[in-house]
């Protein structure tokens, strides 16, 4: 069976799931609750300076599919509203009854370094095993100087790196914020300051949805609102780009990752650990469904990894990095062409009107003497784009086909039709 063991940066868990930091992390219960379930480590809610933040009512709302089905998650609440002094107590007690799961804590403070200086050898008493930075929380903190407004400026995520590696000896992971033009800045600021690792992505800035009779947006307090931290499974395209951009970038290639945004099964977390990652961090899917979707999300890992031979999480950690490059590098001369199967066709017609009203005109709807409607893809005018196998609704009724050109592999920097291409 396979080793779903890691060792991050010198952090050691019995799997690589993490709860966020996050509400489900925000007290002792919670977190005992986590373990017993199963997850392999947590990182505890963020801890601040005294007195304690103070939140509001209420914090949540959602951005919502069919039938309910939340899609992303939106959050107004702030870092830990309990003093720093329980917080702490707690932490010592779960460490000790716990000693083989993962315990960082997050934290947050004012860019100055006397504060960082004091409450770090604090944490550190507690038997912690590392330390996240977060540097990314895009509500509430910002506004005092904290959160994202660290995090988007380079500058200050190195200096502030740099005073957690001189006041401590754990392990510091920096979490980054996605609410920025080029993730790589803060991640190479972060190596630059000694971070051990990066974590990401925080939460998104975002407004889910308004009540268009109150002329207000949710979460409502009172009679307003604000912009809040988006999560849940629809930021998960964009955290994985950006732990791949990472991953990818030379000079942060070989920083560990801990990866976060929009994990919810296992092949979820598989993905980010083929681009990089090295452990990941759940919120949403456990807010959703509670702590026990981690023994599916073992199982389910472990089943795979032993279908695909591999016995460690270290062995397709990173697989897929190399196979993720800039556009201007992919091959010109790959072509794919739609193939419709006939036996799975449901004859809906999705297909046809997506490529007829939006695309390439490439399917053409056939009715017979019956009325019966077939529809075909015409492979001279298919460009190969996906479009009708996106919006097919059976699963490979249409799959894409590789074409044998014989053409030699040419990227856009090589091609004749690039008028920029380099003599």
């Amino acid at each position: 069976m396979a080793d779903l063991s890691i060792d991050f940066c010198g952090i050691k868990s019995p799997n690589p799931f993490w709860l966020a930091s996050a509400p489900p992390t925000d007290k002792a219960y919670n977190v005992v609750r986590a373990f017993e379930a199963g997850w392999g480590g947590v990182v505890w809610k963020t801890l601040g300076e005294d007195p304690a933040a103070v939140n509001v009512s209420s914090r949540y709302s959602a951005h919502y599919g069919k039938n309910r089905e939340v899609l992303g998650f939106n959050n107004i609440e702030l870092i830990t509203d309990r003093s720093l002094e329980i917080n702490l107590r707690e932490i010592t007690q779960v460490k000790k009854d716990w000693p083989d799961r993962a315990m960082i804590v997050s934290l947050m403070l004012p860019c100055e370094e006397p504060l960082w200086a004091a409450i770090l050898p604090l944490v550190e008493a507690t038997g912690a095993d590392g330390i996240e930075l977060n540097f990314g929380c895009p509500h509430g903190m910002p506004e005092r100087g904290m959160g994202a407004a660290v995090g988007q400026v380079p500058e200050y995520v190195e200096m502030v790196t740099s005073w957690c590696k001189k006041h401590s000896k754990l392990p510091v992971i920096v979490k980054l914020t996605p609410n920025i033009t080029d993730v790589r800045g803060p991640a190479r600021a972060a190596k630059a300051g000694g971070a051990d690792a990066v974590s990401l992505i925080n939460t998104i800035n975002s407004i889910t949805h308004l009540d268009l009779d109150r002329m207000v947006a949710f979460p409502i307090v009172g009679n307003a609102s604000t912009h809040g931290g988006y999560c849940g499974s629809a930021v998960k395209p964009i955290a994985l780009n950006m732990v791949a951009e990472i991953a990818r970038d030379p000079a942060t290639h070989g920083l560990p990752i801990s990866g976060i945004g929009g994990i919810g099964n296992w092949r979820d977390a598989a993905e980010f650990i083929a681009l990089g990652s090295g452990s990941v961090q759940v919120c949403t899917a456990a807010m959703l469904h509670g702590f026990r979707i981690v023994e599916e999300m073992k199982d389910g890992l472990s089943r795979w990894m032993d279908a695909k031979g591999y016995a460690s999480i270290a062995d397709f950690q990173g697989k897929a990095v190399a196979n993720t490059t800039d556009w201007k590098y992919l091959d010109m001369n790959y072509q794919v062409i739609a193939q419709i199967d006939q036996e799975k066709c449901i004859k809906c017609g999705k297909c046809y009107v997506a490529c007829e009203d939006t695309s390439h005109q490439s399917i053409a709807q056939l009715i017979d003497a019956a009325g019966v409607r077939t529809y075909e893809v015409i492979e001279s005018e298919c460009v190969g784009c996906n479009l009708c196998e996106i919006t097919c609704p059976v699963e490979a009724c249409i799959t894409m086909v590789p074409q044998e050109s014989g053409k030699a592999y040419m990227n856009w920097t090589q091609d004749p039709r690039n008028p920029r291409r380099a003599a």
